[in-house]
């Protein structure tokens, strides 16, 4: 029973995560008021692709840790870059400051790849299940930086 709920764990924390902070940013967000670059989606957009990404992100992890793979720098990376994530719609969103989540969100660029990487040295599935995650981050970063600049 208790490895049933920790694989739930690894399933669907991130889709946890991602919920918890999309109630926290909700009332902050003005993404209809931005200007935005050439491209930008509509709002609703984004919580389609968010979960969808948020669940291939569990499901990767779950193949990792299915393995038994204790590897504590690969765990720290993993829940760091999910930090990271949640981190940059709190910079964008209710602090406001568009430069900071330019800086913020190509950390999270390099922290993906090399999320990656590791993941495709223990699992190849896993690390391939994670490069919608790394194309739709490589979009809202050009989202991000034209946002910045037009506003």
């Amino acid at each position: 029973m208790k490895e049933k709920l920790t694989n739930v764990f690894f399933l669907l924390f991130p889709l946890f995560m991602g919920s918890i902070v999309g109630i926290i940013i909700s009332s902050y967000i003005n993404y209809e008021y931005l200007i935005k670059p050439p491209l930008a989606p509509p709002s609703i957009f984004f919580p389609i692709m968010w979960t969808i990404i948020y669940l291939l992100l569990g499901i990767s992890y779950y193949l990792i840790k299915k393995e038994d793979h204790t590897d504590i720098k690969l765990n720290i990376l993993y829940y760091n870059q999910l930090l990271v994530n949640a981190l940059w719609s709190i910079i964008f969103f209710i602090l406001k400051w568009y430069f900071i989540s330019v800086i913020w969100i190509i950390f999270l660029l390099f922290l993906i790849i090399i999320l990656i990487i590791k993941f495709y040295q223990q699992n190849k599935i896993a690390a391939f299940l994670n490069i919608p995650y790394l194309l739709w981050i490589l979009f809202a970063t050009y989202l991000t930086i034209g946002i910045y600049i037009l506003n």
